[in-house]
């Protein structure tokens, strides 16, 4: 179990880190996006594990990498250049 929990947060770690490399203009701070990466993928790898039980590690990290990139997109802005105006402005 300390494996799987390990896991989880380092994939949640390193797909926060990627995605705020990538995407650095459509996330908030630093110090939410990498919070929220390894939350989701903890909090993936405990619904998982307590679903399917011990034994089953690849299962569990695809679960929380599921999770994780779910709450990480949350966080996303619209890009500034699909705004549309509206009719009365």
């Amino acid at each position: 179990m300390f494996l799987e929990a390990l896991g989880s947060a380092l994939l949640g770690l390193a797909l926060a880190w990627a995605g705020l490399h990538r995407l650095p203009h459509r996330l908030p701070s630093r110090t939410l996006v990498l919070p929220t990466g390894v939350a989701g993928a903890l909090f993936g790898a405990f619904l998982m594990h307590s679903a399917l039980g011990a034994g089953h590690l690849l299962v569990i990290l695809t679960g929380a990498l599921i999770v994780s990139v779910a709450s990480l997109s949350l966080l996303l802005r619209p890009a500034e250049r699909f705004r549309r105006r509206s009719a009365t402005a």
